[in-house]
């Protein structure tokens, strides 16, 4: 009985030390492997898309193609002919031979292996049988749709109302959250309540009127309804960069006075230069928002198709290039590029810029 007892208690404390050693192993790389799932969850559909842009004509429109790794079907070239390989079973297993002459009950292949044997004959449907598919990156894809697209123009078009209006979201917004968050002046909370009312404003609301007084000034086909708005300041950077200008010490900006700094000096010398991180977020917030702007470009420049942003001329090419979805997956890759580099170049900051919701809120 003693015996027994002692055995039960070392199984139970063996028990005990898995149990423990396997909570350890999942606190340790648990997170990390459920980041890393849900990471190949989203890029999915990148790798999707990349796959695809590779690929040969007939392997999308095909049954029985591989499904991920971009192929062609496979062929051999016999008495100066070139003949479609299948997939044939025979007494030896599956092999790999050319048909040459195509019966109803009864066909002749080739083995690509050994030609000098001349035609062996196969009784079966050869329509049954299924080709061998071979690994062929299409990179010419690329090319292809570069030049149908015409996408220097596009990328040209796309560049130029990204940036522009960028650099006005960025300066007004930031001006107008410096005042809100280091001024004093009659009605300030309700003119901060206000411009955070607009944020919940549907777009479509204002979109209807915005159209009929642009048109009424004759801005309508130009680039001023897209660009001349952002210079007047956005709810939503106006209220990223004042909670983090509420984080940063008056401290700094009292020490500026003392110097002689005037408010616009301490606003370039002490308020800009500490908040690189609030600042390099928004920028790519608005910067990715006018790259992606399809809505707005298509009412706006309808009829200006040189003009036309890469958003609005990859709709153009999806209509003509429907059946070939390799070289939309390319042009769509294409336009990703810009996008991914300067994320990939600013994700540091940008990281750090993305933290500033609560900066500013005790203050």
């Amino acid at each position: 009985m003693t015996t027994i007892t002692e055995t039960q208690s070392l199984t139970g404390r063996d028990t005990i030390k898995e149990t423990g050693r396997l909570q350890r192993l999942i606190s340790k790389f648990g997170p990390s492997v459920l980041a890393l799932v849900v990471l190949l969850a989203f890029l999915m559909p990148l790798g999707y898309g990349i796959s695809t842009s590779l690929k040969t004509d007939s392997q999308i429109s095909k049954t029985g193609s591989p499904a991920i790794i971009p192929s062609s079907e496979k062929t051999f070239t016999y008495e100066g002919k070139e003949y479609d390989v299948y997939q044939v079973p025979t007494e030896n297993g599956i092999q790999e031979w050319a048909l040459v002459k195509k019966g109803r009950e009864q066909s002749s292949f080739v083995d690509p292996a050994n030609p000098e044997a001349g035609l062996i004959e196969w009784e079966g449907r050869w329509r049954t049988l299924e080709r061998v598919w071979v690994p062929d990156i299409q990179w010419s894809n690329y090319v292809d749709a570069w030049v149908a697209i015409d996408f220097l123009k596009l990328l040209g078009n796309t560049l130029f109302y990204a940036v522009l209006s960028t650099v006005g979201a960025v300066a007004s917004s930031t001006l107008v959250a410096y005042g809100f968050a280091r001024f004093n002046f009659p009605f300030k909370n309700v003119l901060f309540g206000i411009v955070m009312a607009t944020i919940i404003l549907p777009g479509a609301v204002t979109l209807i009127p915005r159209y009929a007084f642009f048109n009424y000034i004759g801005w309508v086909g130009t680039w001023y309804p897209l660009i001349v708005p952002v210079y007047f300041a956005n709810a939503y950077n106006i209220f990223l960069l004042r909670q983090f200008f509420l984080g940063i010490p008056r401290d700094l900006d009292e020490a500026a006075t003392i110097d002689g700094a005037g408010a616009f000096r301490t606003f370039w010398s002490i308020i800009l230069p500490n908040a690189k991180p609030a600042l390099t977020a928004v920028i790519l917030f608005h910067f990715f928002f006018a790259w992606n702007d399809f809505l707005e470009p298509l009412i706006y420049l309808a009829g200006n198709p040189d003009k036309f942003p890469i958003t609005v001329g990859l709709t153009g090419f999806n209509n003509l290039y429907t059946q070939q979805t390799n070289l939309i997956m390319a042009v769509s890759i294409i336009s990703l590029a810009i996008p991914l580099v300067v994320f990939f170049f600013a994700q540091r900051i940008f990281l750090e810029g993305i933290q500033i919701g609560g900066a500013g809120v005790d203050k």
